[in-house]
């Protein structure tokens, strides 16, 4: 059965690719222009997949494309700037039909409306973590070092803050330094969170990071990698606190050597 992809920024996209190519499942890709990297459409014409560029806005070209290929099952993958819906963003017929519909333009209200539209199209959208189960963030300390009683602290006092705004649908990290927040990520993305707040608290800062408290695996799940690490290292940061089964991990063994490296402690909080 031929799998869609529609593809954002990242190594996310990649992945799946791969992982479909494992499971023998031929693909066919919907990726955004400038987000999907331009090297994922060499990668496709490497086997049998097949690729199609859109335009940010383009949401009946992607579920045509995708209709024609036989699609009936597909993956969402990689980001896709929030702060875009204030640039020049020209939505299609079918998009602007979704948008007109909206109460409010967060991620979980505007991507379940889309999967909506591509659910009457006869295009199901199923859970992005599903052929990526290894990389989910497992339970307990995950690196060598576990985190001090001070990070510890900090990490336990940051979960009802982050989960609560994680709720709200506004941000899934914050950085907590003495039990104080210091940064809270809204459309910045989590990396500019945590160098904010490597500028404004300077270094020891812990970094509690969370799934929605109803997360949809579908879309917008956690996720961390390598980049994580590097700027946590430059923001001076020194603990990760990830929920597990539902935050993945990019190469988590690369992520776990670098953190080590980093002195960093990564811990899975079981919910």
């Amino acid at each position: 059965m031929r799998l869609g992809l529609i593809a954002g920024n990242g190594r996310f996209p990649f992945l799946i690719v791969e992982a479909a190519r494992q499971m023998g499942r031929p693909l066919s890709v919907v990726a955004i222009k400038d987000e999907a990297f331009p090297e994922l459409e060499a990668e496709i014409r490497t086997g049998d997949g097949r690729l199609e560029w859109i335009a940010l806005g383009q949401l009946g070209k992607a579920i045509k494309f995708l209709k024609s290929e036989g699609v009936t099952e597909a993956v969402m993958a990689g980001q896709v700037k929030h702060v875009k819906i204030f640039g020049d963003v020209m939505p299609d017929f079918t998009l602007l039909s979704v948008l007109m519909k909206l109460k409010s333009k967060n991620t979980d209200a505007l991507i379940s409306a889309v999967a909506e539209v591509m659910q009457e199209q006869g295009i199901t959208l199923i859970d992005s973590t599903a052929l990526l189960a290894p990389m989910l963030a497992g339970a307990g300390v995950l690196t060598s070092r576990a985190p001090s009683e001070t990070e510890r602290a900090d990490i336990d006092f940051g979960y009802a803050m982050a989960d609560a705004i994680a709720g709200l649908d506004i941000g899934q990290t914050i950085v907590v330094k003495d039990k104080a927040v210091v940064a809270v990520e809204a459309m910045e993305g989590t990396d500019a969170a945590i160098a904010r707040a490597g500028s404004l608290a300077g270094a020891g800062c812990s970094v509690v990071k969370v799934a929605k408290p109803n997360q949809d695996m579908r879309f917008d799940v956690p996720v961390v990698g390598i980049a994580t690490v590097d700027a946590m290292r430059a923001a001076g940061a020194t603990a990760l606190s990830l929920d597990a089964g539902k935050a993945l991990i990019f190469d988590p063994s690369a992520f776990v050597a670098a953190a080590n490296d980093a002195g960093i402690a990564v811990i899975g909080r079981q919910k």
